[in-house]
This record gives C-alpha cells, sequence and structure tokens, in this order.
C-alpha cells in the first residue's frame, strides 16, 4: 500500500502523521524532499502538449506545484474531507483567489461584518473595482433575515467562524441551508477552528479556506494558503485562477507547512489548553469586562461552539472596563512574555491593541466597555503567562 491510498477509515491524528508521504516515490525518505524549480522538461512534443496543467499530481511548470506543494495539497484536503485543495502563498491570497475564481462583474457577494479586515478591504477595493458588490451582513443574522438578503445575482456567502478581533460565532448548518436552496456557494475561513476542531463540508460549506500560516505551519517561519473544495469542478476553477493570479507557494514554504502539520494535533490541544485557562484566568479579573471566547460558558456564542466544534485554539480578545488608552498601551508594553505582534498560531505568545478604529463594522457598530484586545496563547507554561498578564494588568490601577 502507498501513503497515497491511504486508508479513508484513518482518523485525523493518523492522515497528519501519514498523508502526502509516498516512500516509494523519493527512496525511501520519510519526508518529501524540496523541489526547487521553475522549468520542467519533457521527453518530446506529444508528452509537452499533452500535460494538464490543472491535474496537481505532476510538474508541468513551477507556478502550477511541485511534488513538495502536491504533497502538502494532499494532505490537507484529506484531512478536511474534501477532493482537492490548492495551496497559496498567504492566507488573504486564498481568500483572494477564492473570491476572484467564483464572483465576475455583476455579481454579488454576502460578507460576514465581522471578517478578517484584509478580507474587508479586498472587497471594498478591489472587488468593487471589478464590478462586484458586497453586501454585509451581522453575524448574528437569522436564516430567514439572510433569505432576505439574497438576490438572482448573489453568488457567494462568506463566513468566519468566530469572527476576527470579536469572535462571534454562526450558525453554519441554518444559513447553508438557505443559501443551497438558492443555489448561492458558501464559503467559510476555518483558520481559527482548523480540520481537526471543526468540519466545514459536514456543516455546509462547500470551500474551506485557512491562513496556513497560523496553525498549519505553526511555527512564525512561512507564509502559506489554502483552499479545499468539496467539488472537483469547483476546485480545478480555483486552481486555475491563483496560477492566472500568480498566488502560487513556494516548495520551501510548503516543506515546512507539512512538517508543521504532522505535530498540529499535540500543538493545537495545548493551545487550547492553555488559551482556556488564560480566558477563564481574565474572566475573573477586576481589570477586564468581558472575555470573548466561544469556549467559556459565559460567552453569547457558547452554544454554537459545544454544537459544532470539538475543540478551541489559543485565540481569544478581551475587553478591559473603561479605561484611558494610554493605560491599555503601558500594560501591552509592560509585556515581556507576550510578544507586540501581527499573526498567531505560532509557538510563542502574542498580543496586540484592537482599540482605536481596529474594529471596523458596517451593519452596526461595534460596542464595548472598554479598550479591546487580541490575545494569542503559546506553548510556554500557562502559569508563566498569567504572572505575565498579572504584572501588565497592573498598569491598570489608580
Amino acid at each position: 500500500m502507498t501513503h497515497s491510498d491511504s486508508d479513508p477509515r484513518w482518523r485525523p491524528e493518523t492522515v497528519l502523521a501519514h498523508a502526502g508521504r509516498p516512500p516509494e516515490a523519493t527512496l525511501g525518505a520519510v519526508n518529501p524532499p524540496v523541489y526547487h524549480v521553475s522549468t520542467v522538461l519533457s521527453p518530446d512534443v506529444a508528452t509537452l502538449r499533452g500535460k494538464d496543467k490543472m491535474a496537481g499530481d505532476h510538474m508541468v511548470y513551477g507556478r502550477y506545484g511541485t511534488p513538495t506543494v502536491f504533497a502538502l495539497e494532499e494532505t490537507v484536503a484529506r484531512l478536511e474531507g474534501g477532493v482537492r485543495c490548492t495551496a497559496t502563498c498567504s492566507g488573504l491570497s486564498a481568500i483572494a483567489g477564492t473570491l476572484l475564481a467564483v464572483l465576475k462583474a455583476g455579481d454579488h457577494l454576502l460578507m460576514v461584518d465581522s471578517v478578517y479586515f484584509p478580507t474587508r478591504s479586498f472587497c471594498d477595493k478591489v472587488l468593487a473595482g471589478f464590478g462586484v458588490e458586497t453586501t454585509y451582513y451581522a453575524p448574528d443574522i437569522t436564516p430567514d433575515e439572510l433569505a432576505a438578503l439574497i438576490r438572482p445575482e448573489t453568488r457567494l456567502l462568506f463566513t468566519e467562524l468566530p469572527g476576527s478581533l470579536t469572535f462571534e460565532m454562526q450558525d453554519l448548518p441554518a444559513l447553508a441551508e438557505v443559501a443551497r436552496e438558492r443555489g448561492v456557494k458558501v464559503a467559510i475561513d476555518n483558520t481559527w477552528g482548523t480540520p481537526l476542531y471543526f468540519k466545514p463540508f459536514e456543516k455546509g460549506a462547500d470551500i474551506s479556506i485557512q491562513a496556513g500560516t497560523k496553525y498549519i505551519v505553526g511555527h512564525s517561519d512561512a507564509m502559506l494558503g489554502t483552499i479545499t473544495t468539496a467539488d472537483e469542478a469547483l476546485g480545478r476553477r480555483i486552481k486555475e485562477t491563483v496560477a492566472l493570479f500568480g498566488y502560487s507557494v513556494g516548495s520551501d514554504e510548503a516543506y515546512l507547512a507539512l512538517r508543521g502539520l504532522r505535530t498540529l494535533s499535540v500543538r493545537l490541544a495545548r493551545h487550547h489548553q492553555t488559551g482556556l485557562a488564560l480566558a477563564e484566568w481574565l474572566e475573573g479579573r477586576p481589570e477586564v469586562a468581558r472575555v470573548l471566547h466561544p469556549a467559556l460558558p459565559s460567552d453569547p456564542g457558547h452554544a454554537l461552539w459545544k454544537r459544532d466544534f470539538s475543540g478551541a485554539c489559543g485565540l481569544f480578545g478581551v475587553v478591559l472596563k473603561a479605561v484611558d488608552e494610554a493605560k491599555a498601551d503601558a500594560m501591552l508594553d509592560r509585556l515581556t512574555l507576550f510578544g507586540l505582534g501581527f499573526s498567531w498560531g505560532g509557538y510563542e505568545s502574542l498580543a496586540i491593541p484592537t482599540y482605536g478604529g481596529s474594529i471596523v463594522r458596517t451593519v452596526r457598530p461595534w460596542q464595548a466597555e472598554g479598550p479591546t484586545l487580541r490575545l494569542h496563547a503559546g506553548l510556554e507554561d500557562p502559569a508563566d503567562l498569567i504572572a505575565d498578564l498579572e504584572q501588565g494588568l497592573a498598569c491598570l490601577a489608580g
């Protein structure tokens, strides 16, 4: 048996360890080699002309993929329960590639109002220029309210569970049912849940997008995106669009992503445990108004999270009680274990301010009692992270 013919009954942890690495094709090497390639030679003209650029299982030209990239795509597709995965050079390129593949001039897009801000910018600045209209909808929209927003020209419903920065949940199965009845495709940004903790195709999605930069890579050393579909024709269309826009991923990044995937299960379990421990501790702090974490019983989206997810990652939000933003800045500056930097999903803990206009809404304004923060719980000892937060919060006194 080859790894390409792996057992469909394998559980996710086994898929992580074995998919995408056929040793019979790599001289027995456990890991697929890194193919550095642009030009690919053919033995004759007939072979050259007959190559299918979108096949995704043989080399035609570096932009269409290498065996290293194909191994990554095979592994992610198996993990997500899809039929085809396309790897891209960043999470945003995966989002852009999806939108550009599905939408054309005159089409209408429904985009969740709590979406990752670069996605909003792409819709407002790029899609609008291409003649695609975007309507933002509240993350807590009901199926009836969604149905009222769908037009004859609506082609895609874009979801994100939970919402970026503010962590609202969405009832994807209910919304997807409404979309499916009207011929509208459903896409989800599944970076937070990952395929281990949320199964998008089982919940009604047609397209699952991940910023592989985060938990797939896991070590803050590579940019990557993935797009997985449950439909072969749609997957080929996305693959072609990604190649035409030049959003290809390099073999070095693909290798780092494969290396990260092998330990995703054990890393994610630690991120879940530490993130929840920090969230619970912060809930009891006098400086904190509320914690934005769907796995907390106090969170408005907890029931949906408990129904649809099997775990949580290390990313969540914190709303401080009313305090001058200069004090919130000082609190963040005082942290020593939480680095001040964008991205998340790596082994290190991170913190960023999300006040001062960072949270943008179209449907209705975001209301908070005080400054808001986003924290990512890394793989450090939880007690040390709590001690760091405690000494940082001391800046807010007085």
